[in-house]
């Protein structure tokens, strides 16, 4: 293919869309336009990887917590530790997953600065998709580039 044409691909290309769902009052479709609305954090991140060695990072993005916050989970208010049973599911396009709890990016429990970055090193994501960034975690294995889905679930069977 021609770099014309190739060109030509990208530009018209829509945003990559990231879709929110699971047990909330407001799911959602979004792109990282829309993840613009929310207050922006930065990260310096560095990421021993085993293959590649240390690989560092600067992201920007609303926090992972605040974006799914504005979703309202179905807790129940009148039980503060309801939260505790929720799980977070993330996809990427490459088919990687994670997952986390809500008490990790809980402000009254874990309070993870958990990313759903926009940016990389100063460069936009808007056709890649938002990445799913833990500053905290040594390694990056819970890194989600390109993220499709977040769903947001308390519906597992219990362990007894």
């Amino acid at each position: 293919m021609s770099q014309s044409l190739a060109a030509a691909g990208t530009a018209t290309r829509p945003p990559a869309e990231l879709a929110l769902t699971g047990d909330l009052d407001h799911p959602a479709r979004l792109t990282v336009p829309d993840l613009l609305a929310w207050p922006q954090h930065d990260a310096d991140v560095s990421f021993e990887c085993a293959t590649s060695g240390t690989r560092h990072h600067r992201f920007t993005g609303p926090l992972l917590h605040d974006v799914l916050a504005t979703a309202r989970p179905g807790f129940d208010p009148a039980r503060r530790k309801d939260r505790l049973r929720f799980l977070i599911a993330v996809s990427g396009t490459d088919g990687h997953r994670a997952l986390l709890s809500w008490a990790e990016i809980d402000p009254d429990f874990g309070r993870a600065p958990v990313l759903l970055a926009v940016t990389i090193d100063d460069t936009s994501l808007d056709r890649a998709g938002p990445q799913l960034v833990l500053p905290q975690d040594r390694c990056g294995a819970r890194h989600i580039s390109g993220i499709t889905a977040i769903r947001v679930d308390d519906g597992y069977t219990s362990w007894t």
